[in-house]
């Protein structure tokens, strides 16, 4: 099969032919249909998470759909010729967070395009199947599906479980990239009014199509000021979708009394991983922090149910489609921040 394959960290990805994918009983081979390009995968093939995959070469992509070419002998729940999306976090359904409904916390995770061999190559082993993958409705094609790969499924983790949006909240989205846009239209689905943060005008305009009713350039005013202004007080809840010290900072300092902070967006390990807070406006106002990672496997069906409505509508984010060649300069451009919305990989 073909794929693009990450052989050095910071080097272009090399599009080459490697061998097919072997099958293990309790996985199913799939021919992947569409791909996203994330940026947890920049991360990986810069080196900043290289200690993300197990070693190279390897196979990056993880915001999969596709249909089922091969079933292995233990697989119960599919069979060959069935469309699928491909959850991002995977657990292994036997820990004690996956027998709680929260794959995502699993003990023993697994993620594709990281833990092994992902999307960006014509088939993929997907293990431990009749857990971690889920049928994808007929009415759901598989570009939508590749946009609501890690991206937009975190986001309606984040937005919904994690910080409990209720309809004519305020709602402070840091970041207009994937996982804000992403976070942008979850949150209007549930009636919050929006709020979208970011330095790039054209990110911030394609943000208000998304259904934003204010965009604030963080480069032209303090965010935490207009946004005080602009809810009366400060948003009842921010999201940082981002993860860099001002995003998480600003978004903080946005909150009115006892507002509630969605961390989401992972920063660097330069730091060990670590940012300053404002411990004392956290603490004096009774702010109320927390993280979001992936989504559990039993949220799928809300999110597919409201896809499928028309509710939400993941395939809008999208405004680029690519070939796999084209996928080393989709990594190098997410380098200077380029690009506006989702590109997703159709052709293989």
């Amino acid at each position: 099969m073909k794929a693009a394959v990450l052989e050095a960290f910071g080097e272009p990805l090399v599009v080459r032919e490697v061998p097919d994918p072997a099958l293990a009983p309790d996985g199913v081979i799939l021919r992947v249909k569409a791909t996203g390009v994330c940026r947890s995968d920049w991360h990986v093939w810069s080196g900043e998470w290289k200690n993300s995959v197990p070693g190279l070469p390897h196979i990056l992509g993880h915001e999969m759909s596709g249909v089922v070419e091969q079933v292995g002998s233990a697989v119960r729940n599919f069979k060959p010729g069935d469309r699928v999306i491909v959850p991002f976090s995977q657990g292994d359904g036997v820990c004690p967070h996956c027998l709680a409904g929260h794959q995502n916390m699993c003990d023993h995770l697994q993620m594709p395009g990281f833990t092994y061999n992902g999307g960006f190559a014509e088939l993929v082993h997907v293990p431990n199947a009749d857990r971690c993958l889920i049928h994808l409705p007929d009415d759901v094609d598989f570009v939508d599906a590749a946009a609501m790969g890690c991206r937009f499924m975190t986001a309606f983790h984040g937005v919904l479980r994690q910080g409990e949006v209720r309809p004519g909240e305020w709602v402070a989205v840091f970041g207009a990239g994937g996982v804000g846009l992403s976070a942008i239209q979850v949150a209007v689905a549930a009636g919050a009014n929006v709020i979208a943060v970011d330095i790039s005008p054209e990110k911030l305009a394609f943000a208000r199509e998304m259904g934003a009713v204010e965009t604030v350039n963080s480069r032209e005013e303090k965010p935490s000021r207009a946004i005080r202004r602009i809810t009366g007080g400060g948003a009842h809840v921010a999201i940082d979708a981002l993860g860099i010290q001002d995003t998480c900072t600003n978004a903080l300092l946005s909150l009115r009394k006892r507002g509630r902070h969605v961390q989401i967006g992972l920063t660097t390990y330069e730091n060990g991983g670590r940012l300053e807070l404002p411990v004392n406006f956290i603490v004096e106002n009774e702010i109320r922090m927390c993280g979001s990672f992936g989504m559990p496997i039993p949220e799928y069906d809300a999110l597919l149910q409201m896809v499928a409505r028309g509710t939400l509508k993941p395939g809008r984010l999208v405004t680029r489609t690519i070939s796999l060649e084209q996928v080393a300069q989709a990594l190098q451009d997410m380098s200077t921040f380029a690009g506006v919305g989702v590109t997703v990989v159709t052709e293989f």
